[in-house]
């Protein structure tokens, strides 16, 4: 007896599960081909496995030690970029065979990766924007410690009831966000030396109101062998999304420049709805105010009238 497709789709999305560390840490902690990181600050936002690795794909750790068992191939990977800014990946897999994506398909996602990073970004402006709740359980931050094989230990009801409101788009079936296990996973990073060194692995994630969360990592030091990974989710502050909004409208805190690299987040309820802002202009200051102007003569310096003396404006 063979089993049918919905058996092997659960059974691909048990092992997707497993992997789903492996995939984090090859993304933090590795110098492997075509990490997103990279890509939304290449050149090009799309790139082939196949294509990175010269068709060598066991030069990829993230092909010989995670792909490959999963009986994954080639994976098309692409930063969603618009102006300069990136608001999201993409990442499409082929079963393990010779044949991976052709030239005409990469150009196809590179043709639609602007738009929708476009979409992504006016999701930003358009999502519902509802308020905390009323008895202010929202806004008190929660814990989750986890182990270092990211099990969960233990976790805060303040904790369980943020996460909860965390829209659930995730492809793999996690008992937690992909976000907290992405802070934890770049923590090891940096332990090991492998990631830039930060203050704290932070990321953040939306709600389905509309409001954003601050997801962040750090060590929590015990009796040896007893180490855990505290994971901090809070609400965010108006400080720490004012950015992402003003990115989302073509703007920056200084005034109007489009703000260079990924995007910071940042709380709509304190900025109006984008067709009450004026639009955007690239270019130098005050290039507008001098469209249309045509170039004057130098104008002849006479000398003043003398007091008493009107000199009329016809003659």
């Amino acid at each position: 007896m063979r089993p049918g497709p919905s058996t092997t789709r659960s059974a691909n999305a048990t092992a997707l599960d497993t992997a789903t560390p492996r995939f984090l840490d090859n993304e933090f902690g590795s110098a492997d081909v075509n990490t997103f990181a990279s890509l939304a600050s290449a050149a090009t936002h799309v790139a082939s496995l196949d294509e990175a690795t010269h068709l060598h794909r066991a030069s990829s750790a993230r092909y010989r030690d995670i792909m490959r068992p999963l009986g994954l191939g080639d994976e098309l990977r692409a930063a969603l970029v618009t102006g300069s800014e990136c608001w999201g990946y993409l990442c499409l897999h082929r079963a393990d065979r010779p044949l991976g994506f052709t030239p005409p398909e990469a150009a196809l996602i590179a043709r639609l990766g602007p738009h929708i990073a476009h979409a992504l970004r006016q999701a930003v402006l358009l999502h519902n924007r509802g308020g905390a709740g009323g008895d202010g359980s929202d806004q008190r931050p929660g814990v989750v410690l986890l182990a270092d094989d990211l099990s969960v230990v233990a976790i805060t009801p303040e904790a369980e009831h943020l996460l909860s409101l965390v829209e659930d788009v995730r492809s793999t079936r996690l008992p937690l966000p992909v976000a907290v296990y992405t802070v934890a996973v770049a923590l090891g990073a940096v332990e090991r030396g492998t990631a830039a060194p930060r203050v704290l692995p932070s990321t953040r994630v939306r709600t389905v109101v509309g409001r954003w969360l601050r997801v962040h990592a750090s060590r929590l030091r015990g009796p040896p062998g007893e180490d855990r990974i505290a994971v901090v989710v809070e609400p965010a502050v108006a400080g720490d999304t004012v950015p992402l909004v003003l990115s989302a409208h073509g703007l920056s805190p200084r005034g109007g420049d489009r703000q260079a690299g990924p995007a910071r987040f940042v709380d709509p309820d304190h900025l109006g709805h984008p067709a009450h802002l004026p639009a955007h202009r690239s270019g130098p200051p005050q290039s507008g105010l001098r469209q249309g102007r045509r170039a004057q003569p130098p104008r002849s310096r006479r000398p003043a009238p003398r007091p008493g003396r009107v000199r009329s404006a016809l003659t």
